[in-house]
């Protein structure tokens, strides 16, 4: 395996305006760096959070017309940089668009693509519903990458509900896994820890979710803790509730180790679907 190197994630509270958004994310991206950052990573809908559908949509551009891509991408080549960008809204069409992740590499290009394929329609008990699928055109395709140190597998955050998907990415070579999020106060409170320590577990990658965090327009509120996991399951660094960066040392190395002591990718075996008739209650054996 390759060697070592820092992953920086950033943690901030996004508004429905992009330029402040973008401020802040520079001057985070430079910090992480200074505190020798190979790979920077950024949460999901880093550059706006606005509650208003309709000016989601009106707002939205495609990518290349996208305001804030070049920047971040000359953020990237001046740094020398991996920069994750954790979600941009980009126009599908008049009435939907896309929830996008990128990885940029230290040159500025585009280096991967992903659409979030799960899109967040719930109500979860904290006073507001949401239906992304009312303004988000879901994607259909999982994305690796090749990164200096092994192959990132993208994601963003309701996806991290969906195993099979990690799985997918690890089974296809997947050493470290980006969940950017805006995961709700509820939420993250409840499940957030958990299943991206599962996710490094279930798949021996690394886990790296930077997040949104605070009170956003409307009274949204996101949970923060952005968590860089190892492959054995233990937090490595975690970003609290307040706006920062936290960085991490991540050694590829681990990644087989995990896999040697718990060969879990290797066991897979095919089995039926259907509920037994037995008259026994479901989940116990016959």
């Amino acid at each position: 395996m390759s060697e070592a190197f820092t992953a920086g994630l950033v943690q901030l509270t996004a508004g429905p305006e992009i330029a402040p958004n973008l401020a802040a994310i520079e001057d985070m991206t430079r910090a992480a760096k200074a505190d020798a950052a190979n790979l920077v990573c950024l949460p999901e809908n880093c550059t706006q959070i606005e509650p208003n559908k309709e000016k989601i949509i009106g707002q939205a551009t495609g990518e290349t017309e996208h305001p804030a891509l070049p920047r971040l991408q000359q953020l990237a080549d001046e740094l020398d940089v991996w920069l994750q960008v954790g979600s941009l809204t980009v126009r599908a069409s008049s009435k939907h668009c896309w929830n996008r992740s990128y990885l940029l590499g230290p040159d500025g290009a585009v280096a991967a693509r992903y659409d979030k394929i799960h899109l967040f329609d719930v109500a979860v008990g904290d006073g507001q519903t949401y239906r992304e699928s009312s303004y988000t055109m879901p994607g259909s395709s999982a994305a690796l990458a090749r990164l200096p140190w092994g192959l990132l597998g993208l994601s963003v955050c309701y996806d991290l509900r969906f195993p099979h998907l990690y799985r997918h990415l690890a089974q296809a070579g997947a050493d470290f896994l980006t969940i950017p999020s805006a995961f709700t106060k509820v939420t993250g409170t409840a499940h957030w820890h958990v299943l991206l320590r599962a996710r490094a577990i279930e798949t021996g990658c690394f886990v790296l979710a930077a997040a949104q965090c605070g009170t956003h327009a409307r009274g949204r509120q996101t949970y923060g803790h952005s968590l860089v996991v190892d492959p054995w399951g233990e937090v490595l660094a975690d970003g609290g509730e307040e706006i920062g960066v936290v960085t991490a040392r991540i050694d590829p190395a681990a990644v087989l180790e995990a896999r040697r002591r718990i060969p879990a990718l290797e066991h897979d075996r095919p089995f039926a679907a259907s509920a037994s008739d037995s008259g026994q209650p479901r989940g116990r054996a016959s």
